[in-house]
């Protein structure tokens, strides 16, 4: 396993830290005053706008698409780095270079899967940062970790598909630049298990399409928010579904294999700052007379946490590389177990950050307490752990006994 960053990928580490210092995170309090002054839950601060013609300036601008001259042309070993270091700021950082989830997603499945019309119409102005984008997948009405459960009704009449169905946590739907909804449902709910469901291209403002409310996450409201989204008699053309009926399921493991490699290593990024922040309060306060950096349990702390970054950052990186050298499918066992590892690593770092900063650890005057919601966040999004955790222990179980079938026969 080779993991050496190349000298293409130094080059970008090194800009991006810069600008990280330079630019981002100086940016961040200034986004967090020009929200509170526009009194708008999901405002979009201009100094996003005026961090991403930055970005763009630099050449730091779509680095996520993997051997693609659609972006940087980075493999996703080279490009992973690069999410952790913007996973520091990552409520900035990402969406300022326009490697923002759910945005880089559906990039890539226009990339992959769309027509030469969608990707004119949707994918060209999203890789110029002139819209946003949503994904809408997951329903209230049943356990979306099992997507053949998916209700969403999306009947073909003439030239046109009509849908019915709710969904909900579909971030980024209310995002003022949200122009356009990648949708999941069923086009053949009487067809093969995995070909039952398709993939649709649905613009926000279509008639028919009801924003209900946006999903708080343990009271934090995103600023682009977790859309519960109605569509009632939503009516688009046939020409909107992608790659083809049932061709749902297919595109959602191209989809998602990327992704969760760019929400780790953000998680570690996140873990890492984390870090620091617990080190500097741990040298800088005093409690009975010594610095708590003196204290045997914060070493402790302190320690594991190193131990349980350079494992899960180790494990990330495997993941990568097999995904460029065997694929995604090659690589679905450490896709999984990344999954569950460094969510889970980063919020119990986070977590002793807090505990080392006591009260104050607990407030929004350090960026801890969001960091924790969104990696505990992190435990269900793209698939809950146990899901991942499955296919973990299908693969263990099939190695000692090849036969083995997960469900009965």
């Amino acid at each position: 396993m080779d993991i050496r960053p190349s000298e293409r990928a130094s080059d970008y580490q090194k800009r991006l830290e810069i600008f990280m210092d330079e630019f981002v995170y100086p940016a961040e309090a200034v986004s967090e005053e020009q929200m509170k002054a526009s009194g708008d839950l999901f405002h979009h601060p201009a100094v996003v706008e005026d961090l991403k013609t930055e970005a763009r300036r630099q050449g730091l601008w779509n680095l996520f698409l993997p051997e693609s001259d659609l972006g940087a042309g980075l493999t996703n070993v080279e490009y992973a780095p690069l999410a952790e270091i913007m996973g520091r700021s990552a409520h900035l950082a990402p969406e300022a270079t326009n490697c923002n989830a759910p945005d880089t997603g559906n990039i890539e499945v226009l990339a992959r899967f769309g027509t030469p019309e969608q990707k004119e119409k949707w994918l060209r102005p999203l890789l110029d940062g002139e819209i946003a984008s949503a994904f809408a997948m997951t329903e209230p009405a049943v356990a979306s970790s099992d997507a053949t459960n998916i209700e969403l009704s999306m009947a073909r009449d003439g030239d046109e598909y009509v849908l019915n169905g709710r969904k909900w946590w579909a971030s980024n739907a209310m995002h003022p630049m949200c122009k356009i909804l990648i949708v999941m449902g069923k086009t053949d709910p009487t067809g093969p298990k995995h070909r039952q469901q398709s993939m649709m291209l649905v613009p926000i403002d279509t008639p028919g399409v009801t924003l209900v409310r946006s999903l708080p996450t343990f009271g934090y409201m995103d600023r682009e928010g977790h859309a519960e989204i109605l569509f009632e008699n939503t009516r688009v053309p046939a020409t909107n579904i992608i790659s083809g009926e049932g061709d749902g399921f297919l595109i959602s493991q191209a989809r998602l294999g990327p992704g969760r490699i760019h929400h780790c290593m953000r998680s570690i990024g996140m873990a890492e700052r984390a870090l620091d922040l617990m080190i500097d309060r741990a040298q800088s306060r005093t409690t009975f007379g010594q610095p708590l950096a003196l204290r045997s349990n914060i070493q402790d702390w302190i320690a594991e946490s190193r131990i349980d970054l350079e494992m899960a950052r180790l494990l990330t990186m495997k993941a990568a590389w097999l995904m460029d050298t065997v694929g995604n499918k090659g690589a679905r066992v450490e896709i999984a177990a990344i999954k569950v590892a460094a969510p889970s690593i980063a919020a119990r770092i986070i977590d002793r950050a807090i505990q080392v900063f006591g009260a104050a650890g607990m407030s929004n005057d350090t960026p801890l307490a969001e960091m924790y919601v969104h990696q505990r966040h992190l435990r269900i999004a793209d698939g809950p752990d146990e899901v991942h955790k499955r296919t973990i222990a299908a693969a263990e179980l099939r190695r000692r006994n090849p036969d083995f079938a997960l469900t009965p026969r």
